[in-house]
């Protein structure tokens, strides 16, 4: 089992930063992959980005690229999101999740969930 506590989250304004940070505690963290999604009021959850155990890979949504960056600090059992030029569209809860089983941009293959944290942008 690995649980997971989103933080971070707040209201800030258009071209904004914000950073996330998802400590988890439980079984080892760092032997697994993790990564954020989020869902928007009225939408469905999407993939935001993913990082291998050991940080080698990453994956970023077309939407976030350039804007987001993912990292994780594995003797902190930590994964950061940092989040630049924040827009509107930007606005969701935003999930951390970890140890997918199948494709990592697939929220259904994601055995482990936090809360979640509201990310909320101002025009």
């Amino acid at each position: 089992q690995v649980q997971l506590a989103e933080s971070g989250g707040g209201l800030v304004q258009a071209g904004g930063s914000l950073r996330l940070s998802c400590a988890a505690s439980g079984r080892t963290f760092s032997t697994i992959p993790a990564g954020w999604f989020r869902q928007a009021p009225g939408k469905e959850r999407e993939f935001v980005a993913v990082m291998s155990w050991s940080g080698g890979s990453t994956f970023y949504a077309d939407s976030v690229k350039g804007r987001f960056t993912i990292s994780r600090d594995n003797a902190k059992s930590t994964v950061y999101l940092q989040m630049n030029s924040l827009n509107v569209e930007d606005t969701a809860v935003y999930y951390c999740a970890a140890d997918p089983e199948g494709s990592w941009q697939d929220g259904s293959a994601y055995a482990f969930w936090g809360p979640g944290t509201q990310v909320t942008v101002a025009p």
